[in-house]
């Protein structure tokens, strides 16, 4: 066997064992009441801080995420609390309606605005809550990131590339800290009816934001990162899937900035 038969053989091998991690976590996917089963007590033993649904103590603290002198008085408001759970769910969009970068209204403004919301706010609240994870030998930290972040995705640049971040910022993390005992996953949804998103009309593929939650848990043992339910998980892989050239053509791009501001307006 020559060295170019050798080539296509092992690439051949490859695309095989690619396809069957496809179809054994596409697999995974329908069974993970099974699968990824977690005690009912699995919440409430994190810690005694982790929310009103799990019976645990609630504590409130506004903060605007936007702004960069925030930390300091919510590190303050923490101090001495067994916070077992963090969610890192703070997000915006540099305008509602997909843009070109330099179409986007008050551009200086979002573009500090985006850093410090969707980046600088998962950095900070990791840095004051992990060290007592890491101090109690358990935790849970999930970082919400978006499915449009698997691709690089024209018309929302800013917001796909700050989730990326979000993404591997998440994975080393994850391998850092995971024989602590600690869980740090990444959720990458795709349509989720909020306010961020203008309240899109719930549908196949747009899920509540209480059905996104309830479905998302049940993949939290299932890997560093997930797209937190079946159907959001088969359209990360068929955008995947299609070429990157239709994907970023001008035609594709137009066609989003309608779908969009149909959808909004409806």
């Amino acid at each position: 066997m020559d060295v170019m038969e050798l080539f296509f053989v092992w690439l051949g091998a490859a695309v095989v064992v690619f396809y069957v991690i496809k179809i054994v976590s596409f697999v995974k996917m329908f069974y993970s009441g099974v699968l990824f089963l977690q005690p009912a007590s699995f919440f409430t033993s994190m810690g005694e801080w982790a929310g009103q649904t799990t019976g645990q103590k609630v504590k409130v603290i506004v903060a605007d995420f936007t702004e960069d002198d925030e930390y300091e008085q919510i590190q303050e408001e923490l101090k001495g609390l067994n916070i077992g759970v963090l969610v890192n769910n703070v997000g915006i969009l540099p305008s509602h309606i997909p843009s070109k970068f330099l179409q986007i209204r008050n551009l200086t403004q979002r573009i500090t605005e985006v850093i410090n919301c969707n980046v600088k706010a998962l950095v900070k609240m990791s840095q004051i809550v992990l060290p007592g994870m890491e101090k109690r030998g358990k935790g849970v930290i999930v970082n919400i990131s978006s499915g449009v972040a698997c691709v690089p995705s024209p018309m929302y640049t800013m917001y796909c590339a700050s989730k990326v971040f979000v993404e591997r910022f998440s994975q080393g993390l994850q391998a850092e800290y995971k024989e602590k005992g600690i869980v740090i996953q990444t959720v990458a949804p795709f349509g989720v009816s909020t306010p961020m998103t203008g309240y899109l009309k719930p549908n196949l593929v747009t899920m509540t934001a209480e059905d996104f939650v309830r479905t998302s848990l049940k993949y939290l043992k299932a890997g560093d990162k997930t797209y937190g339910s079946i159907c959001h998980t088969i359209m990360g892989w068929i955008l995947q899937s299609v070429p990157l050239q239709i994907i970023h053509s001008e035609r594709m791009q137009d066609c989003l900035r309608e779908y969009v501001n149909k959808r909004v307006g409806s």
